[in-house]
């Protein structure tokens, strides 16, 4: 197996395992809203303009797992791409050798065409894996950009919970939670982001 297949299994495999830990920790945005609707339910008045924010945190959490679930689907993908490069790399390098060793033999020149072919195959390959790349940090992107929103709403939060009377400790909870998550969430794909991106330009 060469360093470069070594190199892009070991990036697929550490993107699906950040994705992973978005995945729960959207779950965990989900529940934080959940927890502050009951919350601004319960101070009614008090905690008026925190109930649409409590919405729109559920609305980004559903959004945010949704485009993990097809991350890890386009994840799998490029791990099956990698496999296919490596075998279609294999068959080349072997066609290449027996061509080599063929020298001057009467029907060396039949060699040609099944080498050429082999070396196209591949090439596709590495292209389609580079496609799919660059699909996959857009889709990332979208998520980061998910990220920054949710940091957003958790400072809108804390302006809205120091209106909230007795309430205030317990939505003050739910903006740090909000925003813990959409840090940890932003580093993971960042680290996914980074992963990916020697294979867009080689």
């Amino acid at each position: 197996m060469t360093n470069q297949t070594k190199s892009q299994f070991v990036a697929v495999a550490s993107i699906t395992s950040e994705l992973s830990a978005v995945m729960v920790v959207a779950k965990e945005i989900s529940l934080a809203a959940a927890n502050a609707k009951a919350i601004a339910f319960r101070a009614g008045d008090k905690a008026k303009g925190f109930q649409p924010i409590t919405d729109f945190i559920n609305e980004l959490a559903k959004e945010t797992i949704e485009l993990v679930t097809d991350i890890n689907i386009h994840a799998l993908v490029l791990y099956r791409l990698t496999v296919n490069e490596f075998q279609k790399t294999t068959a080349y390098n072997k066609f290449e050798l027996a061509a080599k060793m063929a020298g001057d033999a009467v029907y060396a020149n039949t060699m040609q065409e099944p080498l050429d072919n082999a070396r196209l195959s591949m090439q596709d390959c590495q292209r389609q894996f580079k496609r799919d790349v660059s699909q996959l940090l857009g889709q990332l992107e979208a998520v980061m950009h998910h990220a920054r929103a949710a940091r957003v709403i958790a400072a809108n939060s804390r302006i809205e919970a120091s209106q909230a009377g007795e309430y205030l400790q317990s939505l003050q909870a739910v903006a740090e939670s909000v925003d813990k998550a959409a840090h940890t969430i932003h580093d993971n794909v960042q680290r996914c982001r980074i992963a990916l991106s020697i294979y867009r330009n080689n």
